[in-house]
């Protein structure tokens, strides 16, 4: 069930999927805000073909989830990426 966007809620746009350096089969998607400034991450096991759990191109996070990005090239590199997801895809497009 998608959560639906409220005062209390931000929403993240996808700018990165990497694997796991610690764990096999895992998978960590970040999501930020368009400004580049905050960032929300999700771990997600990859445990059969057969789990289908889709990938969206934002979520909805609440403000207490987001962490901060500390460095100018990171925060650069996320709202380029978060704005170029905005302009190409609606929220709900699976990635």
């Amino acid at each position: 069930m998608a959560r639906e966007e409220s005062e209390e809620s931000v929403r993240v746009w996808l700018v990165e999927r990497t694997y796991s350096d610690d764990e096999q089969n895992m998978i960590i998607l970040t999501y930020a805000t368009t400004d580049g400034e905050r960032y929300f991450r999700k771990e997600r096991a990859l445990t059969s073909f057969t789990d289908v759990r889709d990938t969206t191109a934002a979520v909805l996070a609440d403000p207490g989830d987001l962490g901060s990005v500390d460095d100018p090239d990171l925060e650069a590199r996320y709202a380029a990426e978060a704005e170029r997801m905005a302009e190409a895809h609606d929220p709900d497009d699976v990635i």
